[in-house]
């Protein structure tokens, strides 16, 4: 049978998954490669290093050009992560000649107009299903299988760390602290878990999923993000009591040929599929015109599920079906039919709202008012009585009916500087009731 080589650059938690399917299930890989897919290099920093798989031991090498220099080599996994010199690296290899696979969303939502501009001149490919959302093949549907549609909907949880903490929160009853620690214990969260929680590592992910749905032209920082790092147990609580569960949202939504993109934590009515989306678990809820709703739920992250991915890409270029479908996707490209990002402000969505007020007369009346002045309109109240003591602080929860973002946050900014508030108010959207 035939022998087609790869290199892979990395040998960290996926780079020795990606090995270990190459070495142990060659014979399943080459039946649907229709040819042998031989790992011929991978780079390292130590040779020395203990890894946790068997290498033959010519496998190793230290200099990219061992790789670069070599004809035989086609494709090329990347699989170091970060910024540079992943960059720097796929480069060099485009001008040598390889075809790229690569996990590495922060390097495609910053430098992705440039490396699909390179490969594009030199008539290569670049694949990245497992860039996002781990092992479920959502880069692959949107981009082929649901190619006959117009996408008009995307909603996603897309940050397993995020989603473990949450789930621990509510199932367990314990902070957010003491879900994160339990996280980074498990492997779920770095030692620095900044870019799971702060929603960094999801609005990358949106970004590359709105290119591919929508065409859209938007740099992920220009995406408004807020993270989970600010629910506290409280949230939790009253979002249950509510019939809700707080996820961290991923929303592209099509509408007017304006495309709603955002990042945040929403409440998510129970009992519908995204709330109930549980530990390290993703999963993707696409609309399309033709197809109606389809929904994608799986391991977003860990050493095999990501490796899977690598690999079955790994067999797309092998065959030449990677550089079918890259020169048709046109990804970073300027599209007629582009859609544009619309003024987050005009968003429209209901909201959850939670204030520390004096328990005194005219607190709500006072809050209602504000809220009315900006049209805002409330759906319902909740106020548990607190302890009898001379200056009682309580909460006090509201559910709006649909506003606009912009009036949201004029009315929060204007609440928040009421003297019977204690401290600043909590809000959080509110999908609607289809959780889809």
């Amino acid at each position: 049978m035939k022998q087609t080589k790869v290199a892979i650059l990395g040998l960290g938690t996926v780079g020795c998954g990606v090995a270990r399917l190459l070495l142990q299930q060659s014979d399943r890989i080459a039946l649907h490669a229709g040819q042998t897919l031989v790992l011929s290099k991978a780079l390292v920093r130590d040779k020395a290093k203990s890894r946790d798989i068997d290498l033959p031991t010519d496998v190793l090498c230290t200099q990219l050009a061992e790789i670069t220099n070599d004809p035989d080599i086609t494709t090329v996994a990347e699989l170091v992560g970060g910024v540079e010199p992943a960059r720097s690296m796929i480069l060099k290899l485009l001008e040598s000649g390889k075809n790229i696979v690569t996990a590495n969303k922060a390097l495609l939502a910053e430098h992705g107009p440039e490396l699909f501009k390179r490969a594009q001149e030199l008539g290569l490919s670049i694949s990245f299903e497992a860039a996002v959302a781990g092992g479920i093949p959502i880069v692959t549907n949107l981009g082929q299988c649901l190619s006959a549609n117009q996408v008009t909907s995307l909603l996603a949880i897309l940050n397993g760390t995020s989603n473990y903490i949450l789930s621990q929160m509510e199932s367990q009853g314990v902070s957010y602290e003491q879900a994160l620690c339990e996280a980074q214990r498990l492997g779920y969260a770095e030692a620095d878990p900044t870019m799971d929680v702060d929603g960094t590592d999801t609005v990358q992910k949106l970004a590359i999923l709105s290119q591919l749905a929508f065409g859209a032209q938007v740099f992920w920082k220009e995406i408004p993000c807020q993270g989970i790092d600010g629910i506290s147990a409280a949230e939790i609580n009253y979002a249950k009591e509510l019939g809700y569960r707080i996820k961290l949202l991923a929303v592209a939504q099509l509408a007017n040929n304006q495309l709603e993109l955002h990042v945040s934590p929403t409440l998510v009515r129970i009992g519908t599929p995204l709330a109930e989306v549980y530990e390290a678990y993703n999963a993707v809820n696409v609309e399309g015109d033709a197809v109606g709703n389809v929904f994608y739920h799986g391991q977003g992250a860990g050493q095999m599920p990501t490796a899977s991915a690598v690999v079955a890409d790994l067999i797309d270029s092998a065959t030449g079906r990677a550089a079918i479908t890259f020169e048709r996707l046109e990804l970073w490209s300027c599209r007629d039919n582009a859609v544009t990002p619309c003024d987050h402000t005009a968003v429209k969505s209901r909201y959850y709202l939670r204030f520390n007020v004096d328990d005194s007369p005219r607190v709500l009346a006072q809050i209602a008012g504000i809220l009315g002045n900006h049209e805002i309109s409330i759906a319902s109240v909740i106020q548990h009585e607190g302890p009898e003591s001379e200056h009682r602080i309580v909460p006090l929860v509201i559910m709006t009916h649909r506003t606009t973002e912009g009036a949201a946050e004029k009315a929060i900014e204007e609440i928040n500087l009421l003297p019977c508030l204690q401290g600043a108010g909590v809000c959080m959207r509110v999908l609607d009731e289809s959780g889809s």
